[in-house]
Formats: structure tokens, C-alpha cells, sequence
């Protein structure tokens, strides 16, 4: 996979390259990581890449010209099939599922915006769609794009050790994950579950499905409303929630 990103600051986006699972993934070349800095586009010794907002008001907002030639650039180092994905507050919410949906691209070029924001013009001819991390404001786009970075990298095939961890993830199945535990057994009083220990698989893996839909439950009601939980998952939540009355 061929990942692009447009930023004022690519010294900034760089830096994942230099850690864990997105730095294997590029050292084996199981995805490569270009970026492009607008300022190297533009007409001006001062290297201008924004300038006051039409209307007025506070703040500036990104030029036209200076992204549309970074883009340019961008795009003819990527694979046809590579969408423009603007990180924006005002974009739909980055989730799981469109983390997978990204996955299996050719490419990618994520555009990370600054200031009071990027000229509507802009959006409307060269970003194919905008994505939001939540309800929330950065200051720019480039943390934006490296949890995006890292979150669809992290599914490609090969670039986890075991491709396993990636099922087993949070929001995989619409659940948040199970809880987790290693040695020692005993830690201030509180043991391990004593399934864990049994060397039972199937009571095991039944026990974690059934954390998972209880701490969903109890967390994040929310996704289990947009699932429709069949006999035995009913089953499992409702033991779960009288376990956690006892």
C-alpha cells in the first residue's frame, strides 16, 4: 500500500516511521509513506500557503494553488484507485470499519488541513471525501492522519506479528475487546480469572465473548444498539450482567 500525505509539517508526520508496528511495516516495504509540504508549491519568497478569509473574520485559511500542486504531486506517485481523504472536524467519524475500508486500497493520500481552515474550492475538486477522529478540534490535521496511519497499517496483511491480533481487536465484531492479563497471577490481591488458567479453549474463548458484549454493554451501550444479538449472545450479556450484581 502507497500512503500520500499533504502537510505544512511532514517533519511532524514523519515521525511514524520511526516506531513500532508502522516502522516494521516500512522497513519490510509492506507499505511506503510519501509526503508532500504545500509550501514547497508556492510562487512567493515568503512561501505564502494562506491568506485571509473572504467575508472576514479571525484566523486565515489554506490557498487554493499551493495544495492543488501538492496534491498533483502527490498523486502521481500513487496507484490509480487512491482516494484524497481531507481530515476535517466537519468530515464523517473514523471508525473500524472504515479503517478496513481503507485497508484495501492501492493508496491513499491524506490532506491535513491548518489555520481557520482550507479553501471550499479546494474540497469540492480535489478531496474525494473528509473523515473527523470525533467531536473534537486539533490544530491541524497531521495527528489526525497518523492515527489513521497507523490504524489501517496495522491491518495489512503480514504487518503484525500474529494476523490474529488484528481480529481479536476492539470494534472488530461491533464490541469493544476483552480484558487482558499476564503474570505474575497475583498482583495486590487481585487473581486471574480462574477460566484463563484452565486450559480449557473453548471455555476460554467463551468467557471472552461474553466480557466483550458485557463491558460493551456497560461502556459503550451505544454499539450494541446497532447490533441485532442473536439467542446465545443474549444469553452470554444476560450472565454477565448478573455476575456483575453478585
Amino acid at each position: 500500500m502507497r500512503i500520500g500525505v499533504v502537510s505544512l509539517f511532514p517533519e511532524m508526520v514523519a515521525t511514524i516511521a520511526d516506531y513500532g508496528v508502522i516502522g516494521r511495516a516500512l522497513d519490510r516495504e509492506l507499505v511506503s509513506l510519501d509526503i508532500e509540504n504545500p509550501r514547497d508549491h508556492t510562487d512567493d519568497v515568503h512561501r505564502t500557503v494562506d491568506d485571509r478569509p473572504y467575508g472576514g473574520g479571525p484566523g486565515m485559511v489554506m490557498k487554493f494553488a499551493p495544495l492543488a500542486r501538492a496534491l498533483q504531486v502527490s498523486r502521481k506517485r500513487l496507484p490509480e484507485g487512491s482516494p484524497v481523504v481531507c481530515l476535517s472536524p466537519q468530515g464523517a467519524v473514523f471508525d473500524q470499519v472504515v479503517a478496513k475500508r481503507y485497508s484495501a486500497l492501492p493508496g491513499m493520500i491524506l490532506l491535513a488541513g491548518r489555520y481557520e481552515g482550507i479553501d471550499e474550492r479546494l474540497i469540492e475538486s480535489q478531496v474525494d471525501e473528509e473523515i473527523s477522529l470525533g467531536d473534537f478540534v486539533l490544530s491541524g490535521g497531521e495527528i489526525a492522519a497518523m492515527a489513521v496511519i497507523d490504524a489501517v497499517v496495522r491491518l495489512l496483511p503480514g504487518v503484525l506479528g500474529h494476523d490474529e491480533s488484528a481480529k481479536q481487536d476492539s470494534f472488530v465484531e461491533g464490541l469493544l475487546d476483552c480484558p487482558h492479563y499476564t503474570r505474575p497471577e497475583v498482583v495486590e490481591g487481585r487473581s486471574v480469572p480462574d477460566v484463563l488458567l484452565s486450559g480449557d479453549h473453548a471455555s476460554i474463548a467463551r468467557w471472552r465473548y461474553k466480557q466483550a458484549l458485557g463491558r460493551t454493554q456497560l461502556r459503550r451501550p451505544d454499539l450494541l444498539e446497532k447490533l441485532d444479538l442473536n439467542d446465545e449472545q443474549l444469553t452470554l450479556l444476560d450472565e454477565f450482567l448478573k455476575e456483575q450484581r453478585q
